[in-house]
C-alpha cells in the first residue's frame, strides 16, 4: 500500500482541484432540475431551505468524503477496505453507481453536444416543430449514437491524460467557460420585456407553498447535487496534498455548485416568462422549451442557443469525467492496471451501456427491465436507490467505524489548521445525517412505481456485501 501511495498522482494546484471538484458537482441536474424544483416549491423560500440543508448536510458529507479519500490515498473501494474490510461493499457500490450513471449520462451529454451544432444549422427556424424534432432525434438509431460516442471519446481523452495533465487541465478551462457562457445567456434573458416575472418565480418567497414535501425536496436536492455517495469526492480527495485545507475546499466547492444552480435558473426562467411559456422539468425543459425561447429572440437566438448548449455540454462533461475517473481509479488501485488501459476498459463497458440506453428511446423501446427501458433503468437505480444508500453508508462508516482522532487529524492537518466546528461536524455526521438520508432514501424508494426494480437494487447491494472481499 505504501508503494501505491508514493506513486499516486496529485492535483497540481488548489485552483485546479477546486475547478475539478466543482465540475464534478455541477451537472445536468443543476441546469434542468434545480430551477424547476425551486419555482415549484415557493421560489426563494425553497432556496433558503435548500441553503440550510446544503450547509448542514451537503457540506458535512463532502468534508467527510474528502477526509476519507485523502487519509487513505485510495479510490472508493480501497478507501473503505483499508479501514475496514467488512465495508468494502460500500466503496464497490460507489464504483457500480458510476458505471450505471455513465450508462445513460453520456447519452444526454451527446444530445447537448448535438444541439450546439443544431442551433447553428436551422433548429430554431421552425419553433412549432422543435418538440417533434427532439423526439425524432432522441428516438433515432444512428445520429444520437454518433454524438454519444463523440462525447465519450472526449471523456476518454481527458481522463487518459491523468489527474494534473488531463482532468485538472481541462477543468481549469471548462469551469470558467461554464460561468462565462451562463453569464452571457443571463444578461440577454433578464433584459427581455417581462423577464421580471421569471425573477419573481425564482426569488420571491412564497411560504404558502412550503410543506413537508418542500423540505424533503430541499434535502434531496442538497444531497444529490454535489456528486455525493458515488465515490467521486472520495476519489478526488485521494489526490489531495496534505497541505490542503479540507473544510475550506469543501466550502468553496459547495458555494460554486450552488451559484451555478442559481445561475441556471437566471439563464432560463426570465426568458421563459418573457415569452409566456410554461415551466417544465427534465429534458423537456432544456431540449424543447429552451430552444423555443431562443427561437423567439430573432437573429441573436441561434447564437444564444449555441452558448447555452455549450454551457450544458461543459456541465455534463465535468461531471461525467469524474464518474469515469471513479471506475478508472478503482482499476488502477485494486487491479493494478495502467491508466490508459483502465480508461479504455471502463469507457468501453460504459459505451455498450450507453448504446442500450440510446436505442431504448427508439428501436429498443419495446424491451423493458422491471417495467422501464434501459435509460430509465440506469437512471432510477442510481438516483433513487444507490446514491441515497451510498451516502448513508458513508456517514455511518465515518461516524461509527473510523476513529474520531484520525478524522480530526486529517481535517485539521494534524492539528496545524484550526477547525473549531469539528465537534459539531462530527456529531452531525454521526447522529443526524444518517437519519436524514434514511428519510430521503425511504421517500425516494417509496416513490418508485416499479417495486420490482426497487427490490432488484436492494438485492444488488446485499450481494455486494456478500462478495465484496473479492473486489
Amino acid at each position: 500500500m505504501q508503494t501505491n501511495k508514493a506513486q499516486r498522482e496529485n492535483w497540481g494546484t488548489r485552483f485546479g482541484f477546486l475547478m475539478a471538484a466543482t465540475g464534478s458537482a455541477v451537472g445536468l441536474g443543476n441546469i434542468w432540475r434545480f430551477p424547476y424544483i425551486t419555482g415549484e416549491n415557493g421560489g426563494s423560500a425553497f432556496i433558503i431551505i435548500y441553503l440550510l440543508c446544503i450547509i448542514a448536510i451537503g457540506l458535512s458529507i463532502m468534508i467527510a468524503e474528502f477526509a476519507v479519500g485523502r487519509r487513505t490515498s485510495l479510490s472508493a473501494v480501497g478507501a473503505y477496505k483499508s479501514q475496514n474490510e467488512n465495508w468494502t461493499f460500500a466503496g464497490a457500490l460507489g464504483v457500480l453507481s458510476a458505471f450505471f450513471i455513465m450508462g445513460f449520462y453520456p447519452v444526454v451529454g451527446g444530445w447537448s453536444l448535438a444541439y450546439v451544432f443544431k442551433s447553428a444549422t436551422g433548429l430554431l427556424a421552425a419553433p412549432e416543430a422543435i418538440s417533434s424534432a427532439f423526439d425524432a432525434f432522441a428516438g433515432a438509431t444512428i445520429e444520437p449514437l454518433i454524438w454519444t460516442i463523440i462525447y465519450m471519446v472526449i471523456n476518454v481523452i481527458i481522463v487518459a491524460k491523468g489527474i494534473s495533465g488531463g482532468i485538472e487541465k481541462a477543468s481549469k478551462v471548462l469551469m470558467p467557460a461554464l460561468f462565462a457562457l451562463l453569464v452571457i445567456v443571463i444578461i440577454k434573458g433578464i433584459n427581455l420585456p417581462g423577464a421580471s416575472e421569471g425573477l419573481a418565480y425564482l426569488f420571491k418567497p412564497d411560504w404558502s407553498q412550503v410543506t413537508g414535501g418542500t423540505v424533503l425536496a430541499a434535502l434531496g436536492q442538497s444531497f444529490f447535487t454535489l456528486s455525493l455517495g458515488m465515490g467521486c469526492m472520495i476519489t478526488y480527495g485521494s489526490y489531495l496534498g496534505k497541505q490542503e485545507r479540507i473544510p475550506a475546499d469543501a466550502t468553496s466547492v459547495v458555494a460554486m455548485d450552488t451559484m451555478v444552480a442559481i445561475m441556471a435558473g437566471l439563464a432560463i426562467f426570465p426568458a421563459l416568462f418573457a415569452f409566456g411559456m410554461e415551466p417544465t422539468a427534465g429534458p423537456g425543459l432544456v431540449f424543447v422549451v429552451v430552444p423555443a425561447i431562443f427561437a423567439h429572440m430573432g437573429n441573436v437566438g441561434p447564437l444564444i442557443s449555441i452558448t447555452f448548449f455549450a454551457a450544458l455540454t461543459v456541465a455534463a462533461l465535468t461531471s461525467s469525467m469524474s464518474l469515469l475517473e471513479v471506475a478508472v481509479s478503482y482499476l488502477i488501485d485494486e487491479k493494478k492496471m495502467n491508466r490508459k488501459t483502465a480508461t479504455y476498459l471502463s469507457a468501453g463497458i460504459m459505451t455498450v451501456m450507453c448504446i442500450l440506453s440510446s436505442l431504448s428511446m427508439g428501436s429498443l423501446s419495446g424491451i423493458k427491465l422491471f417495467g422501464v427501458n434501459f435509460f430509465d433503468f440506469f437512471d432510477i437505480l442510481t438516483d433513487k436507490i444507490f446514491l441515497a444508500i451510498g451516502g448513508m453508508l458513508l456517514t455511518i462508516f465515518v461516524g461509527w467505524f473510523m476513529r474520531k482522532e484520525d478524522l480530526k487529524n486529517e481535517i485539521t492537518n494534524n492539528g496545524t489548521l484550526p477547525f473549531g466546528l469539528f465537534g459539531v461536524w462530527y456529531n452531525i455526521v454521526k447522529y443526524v445525517i444518517p437519519v436524514v438520508i434514511a428519510v430521503v432514501a425511504i421517500a425516494g424508494i417509496a416513490a418508485i412505481e416499479q417495486k420490482s426494480l426497487m427490490l432488484f437494487g436492494l438485492l444488488v447491494i446485499v450481494l455486494l456485501g456478500v462478495f465484496s472481499r473479492k473486489l
